[in-house]
């Protein structure tokens, strides 16, 4: 087993190192000014800017195909990038980039929907969480039913990640009862000025979900993604994407923070002598290092499994799993080791704090995660021993 880089990949990581630490990281006291008064720690021109910035170095597109100008590159690849992006708090992601499902449009919707957004010309957001509706995703009870050339759509999804800022939606419609989430959901590409209406959601965190309210929404049939009756596959093709994506961002938070931690517990001196002297600390501080370790591998493992073409989904659901966790764990041990100025908004902190905690309930919570794994092990569908056998 070889664990090295390759010179490709080293390459790759380290200009995205220093694109961050260059251009993203000064810009952390600013950001943690204007999220605190309320307002979006990035404003779309900046953002926009910084994107440039990238693309003029010929980055854009990360996992998006070579043939649409994408660079294409493997999920290996994608992890260690989506790392170094995590050792900032500032809400940057690179350019050039759609949702997988796109994909699956017609030529017509390529030009309309895909091509624009990976352009960044367009906004998209996924819609289909519910109310009554977040880790059962069968249960949902949006629908649309057939009126003449166009499909009528009523109903509410929440926690929509980019639901305040998209133009466009992918909305997950119930058009079959009768059939159920196999054959009686579809996915529906509607535009904002289609008349549905978004709600802002206030969190403890920094994310901005949405509401959308769909009252009598007519959407023609050309807008349909795919097939009808068949949404929820892709819903699921979709939400298996990249699930190691997340904990792979939260790898990087982890060891900005410990780096924080070790520096905070050399420079703070109690007693007459430097914190990192005491065993309590230096026990915190090995054991976040242990952690970070193996949630680094199971990253990897994950994102390597994509790669070879393998079914991920047992790796994917551990990594995620255990990075919600540990993370967590983790923020948790740095801000201790901080003592009060931890908990206060002086430092990023508590920032992190907030935002990790998320991880443990978005893309699936813990307790999915869970079930997932045990499934597949009591069916037989995956081993203890892992890939190895």
């Amino acid at each position: 087993m070889d664990f090295s880089l390759s010179d490709e990949q080293r390459e790759i990581r380290d200009w995205v190192r220093t694109f961050v630490r260059r251009e993203i990281m000064p810009l952390e006291p600013e950001v943690l000014r204007r999220e605190r008064r309320g307002e979006p720690g990035l404003t779309h021109e900046e953002h926009r800017e910084l994107r440039q910035k990238a693309k003029q170095a010929g980055f854009w597109g990360v996992l998006t195909p070579q043939e649409y100008g994408g660079m294409g590159l493997p999920a290996v690849m994608a992890a260690l990038i989506e790392a170094e992006l995590g050792r900032s708090f500032v809400p940057f992601r690179f350019g050039g980039y759609a949702d997988n499902i796109l994909f699956h449009a017609n030529e017509e919707q390529k030009q309309r929907y895909l091509l624009p957004t990976i352009a960044g010309e367009r906004i998209s957001c996924f819609a289909i969480t519910e109310p009554g509706a977040g880790s059962d995703a069968k249960n949902i009870r949006t629908s649309a039913r057939k009126d003449g050339a166009d499909w009528v759509i009523n109903g509410e999804k929440t926690f929509i990640t980019g639901g305040n800022e998209a133009d466009f939606a992918m909305v997950f419609a119930v058009t079959d009862k009768d059939k159920g989430a196999a054959g009686g959901v579809t996915c529906f590409l509607v535009d904002r000025d289609m008349g549905w209406k978004s709600e802002p959601i206030d969190t403890m965190g920094e994310w901005g979900p949405a509401s959308l309210i769909f009252d009598n929404v007519r959407v023609p049939e050309e807008n349909v993604l795919g097939e009808v009756g068949r949404g929820f596959q892709l819903a699921m093709q979709w939400i298996g994407q990249g699930r190691y994506l997340l904990p792979a961002r939260a790898l990087g938070a982890c060891e900005r923070l410990v780096e924080m931690a070790i520096e905070q517990s050399k420079t703070r001196v109690t007693f007459g002598e430097p914190i990192a002297n005491r065993q309590a600390i230096q026990w915190m501080i090995a054991d976040s290092a242990v952690e970070i370790e193996a949630l680094r591998w199971l990253v990897l493992h994950a994102a390597w499994q994509v790669d070879q073409g393998m079914d991920s989904r047992q790796a994917q659901s551990m990594a995620k799993l255990y990075g919600g966790v540990k993370a967590n764990e983790i923020v948790d041990r740095v801000l201790q080791i901080h003592g009060g100025m931890g908990y206060t908004r002086e430092l990023p902190v508590e920032r992190w704090y907030r935002e990790l905690r998320l991880l443990r309930i978005y893309e699936g919570t813990d307790e999915i995660q869970r079930r997932t794994i045990a499934r597949n092990l009591i069916k037989g569908h995956a081993s203890v021993r892992g890939v190895l056998g």
